[in-house]
């Protein structure tokens, strides 16, 4: 047979250990003992009602029938003459709950062996759906910002991270190739979306890789874009390597790209090291859509650029020994500089012209 101690003592385990309200855990068992005999032991038509004295810690189990002349179907229905003493109380199709709490406890080899085993998938069921709800919660205000989190334990394809005691995993497929992890550690992460979804219920996505992180990084370290002094404009990245951005001011005395880079470069360098190395090119911006795209194409030195405005489309000159400078390795270089203007760049060696 269940032990009901057992079944107190893993609540009051579970509930310390994964701080899920005991009423809440207490309710997750009974719907999975409902659960677990409405599939196994009567009819999934059958209404079962569970529940749990916690005062005496035993368990009630009825199960709801209509009261009729001519039994059909006796999963959902009791003859009035099977009531015993109070039939002359009722009428011809009420529901009554009859007690099925000793046939069901008296039942060892079934309530302890089959009910135990799918009662227990349930619960772990619910007390996972009931950790998504949970996290959800925590995160549903926090989309589109940046959270500082500590590193519980990292494994091949995920870093478990630890929320305020809650442990909700940052995947594979979100991390930064070159970042190196470690339990103990804090690191911040960008919170990409919070979504509800009738399939996998609750979820909450986390990534290292969004541009948006670099620039909530920016925003902590640099007041001058937390009280409007300067803005980022575009922001272009290739996680782990480098990031371009375009930052600008209404003020004509103000160095945006000073403000971000710090005194001493302190600024930009605790965005660097949060990012572990990642390489950050900052530029002023300018209206001047030449000077720009020869910014964005740094640390090339470009001659001369031509503008197709109509089709936003540049054609760079340079020297030879700039074009590769220019390129990148495995082109990420121009691929950023494309993505921060907004242009389609071609390279032409100047030798070649």
């Amino acid at each position: 047979m269940l032990d009901i101690k057992k079944i107190e003592a893993a609540i009051n385990q579970i509930s310390a250990e994964k701080k899920i309200d005991r009423q809440k855990l207490i309710e997750i068992i009974e719907h999975a003992i409902k659960t677990a005999y409405k599939k196994d032991y009567w009819s999934k038509d059958t209404n079962v009602n569970v529940a749990i004295d916690v005062e005496t810690w035993t368990i009630e189990i009825g199960v709801e029938k209509e009261i009729v002349e001519t039994v059909e179907n006796p999963y959902t229905q009791i003859a009035k003459s099977d009531l015993w003493d109070d039939a002359d109380s009722f009428e011809y199709g009420d529901t009554v709950e009859i007690d099925v709490s000793d046939e069901v406890m008296g039942n060892e080899e079934w309530f302890g062996r089959i009910a135990s085993q799918a009662a227990r998938q349930v619960i772990i069921q619910k007390i996972q759906e009931s950790e998504k709800e949970k996290i959800y919660n925590l995160f549903k205000n926090k989309e589109g910002e940046i959270v500082n989190l500590k590193i519980e334990l990292v494994e091949k394809n995920k870093v478990l991270l630890d929320y305020n005691g809650n442990s909700i995993v940052l995947p594979k497929s979100e991390q930064v190739a070159k970042d190196k992890y470690a339990p103990g550690q804090r690191i911040y992460v960008y919170v990409w979306k919070v979504e509800e979804d009738s399939i996998t219920g609750p979820r909450v996505t986390l990534t290292r890789k969004d541009k948006n992180l670099v620039a909530k990084l920016f925003e902590m370290n640099v007041p001058e874009l937390e009280d409007g002094t300067v803005e980022i404009i575009r922001i272009a990245r290739n996680p782990g390597f480098k990031t371009k951005i375009i930052v600008g001011s209404e003020y004509e005395e103000v160095d945006p790209a000073g403000s971000l880079i710090g005194p001493k470069g302190i600024r930009v360098k605790a965005v660097v090291d949060e990012l572990f190395g990642e390489k950050i090119d900052i530029i002023n911006y300018t209206d001047d859509m030449k000077e720009l795209i020869k910014k964005a194409l740094s640390p090339a030195q470009i001659s001369d650029v031509k503008i197709d405005m109509a089709n936003h489309e540049a054609t760079c000159y340079v020297l030879w020994e700039e074009k590769v400078k220019a390129i990148g390795k495995g082109g990420a270089n121009i691929n950023l500089a494309v993505e921060l203007t907004g242009y389609k760049i071609s390279l032409v060696s100047n030798d070649e012209v």
